[in-house]
């Protein structure tokens, strides 16, 4: 059986260099060097980038959502599961890789328009679940709601949420970014590390 003319590259061989590198500061060359493959064969597959990072989107978002459901299924209490999300981030961090969401976000400005709701829509799957799971948590008491200085009570349920997404969401593949020594957007506050420290 012969070899194919045009060898395939992995879409998450790309994952690797937008985590590493940035959206923009990767290549066709950077890819086909990586996989040791032309790059003909990286555009016969590919014609364009944004053509790979939408399947590589699609890809990574079905597995993410897997994993999100396994971690529910695993995980009964909330600070469990918080624990369980933070740890997918972790290694990816330790070796100076962002979120590929959070990596995409950075260059939000020069991703093709047509990626844009991929994006978006990532984003909002991981506020879902977390808003998900921290609702669950204070109804169920295993999360405490922060309380405003002074206040004789608890803050409402809907607040408290808030307030957590902002901190553990955001924090995780938010806003405000900077750079890497390689290159890559970093975030200035690594939400998985707070989150390891939340008290379930």
């Amino acid at each position: 059986m012969h070899e194919p003319r045009h060898p395939q590259p992995h879409p998450q061989e790309a994952e690797f260099l937008i985590r590493t590198r940035g959206y923009s500061a990767f290549s066709y060359a950077d890819l086909a060097e990586r996989v040791q493959i032309t790059k003909a064969s990286v555009h016969y597959y590919f014609p364009t980038k944004e053509e790979l990072i939408v399947v590589l989107l699609r890809e990574y978002i079905e597995r993410f959502v897997a994993t999100l459901a396994r971690i529910k299924q695993q995980h009964a209490v909330a600070g469990d599961r918080l624990r369980a999300y933070a740890d997918l981030f972790l290694d990816g961090f330790e070796k100076g890789m962002l979120p590929l969401c959070g990596a995409l976000s950075a260059e939000r400005s020069a991703l093709p328009e047509s990626m844009r709701p991929q994006v978006f829509d990532f984003f909002q799957i991981h506020l879902d679940w977390l808003g998900g799971v921290l609702d669950e948590g204070l109804a169920a008491g295993a999360l405490r709601p922060n309380r405003p200085a002074g206040a004789g009570g608890a803050a409402p349920a809907q607040h408290a949420r808030g307030r957590h997404l902002r901190r553990l969401g955001a924090g995780a593949e938010g806003p405000g970014p900077r750079r890497l020594r390689g290159g890559a957007p970093q975030h200035r506050n690594p939400g998985p590390a707070q989150l390891r420290r939340s008290r379930g």
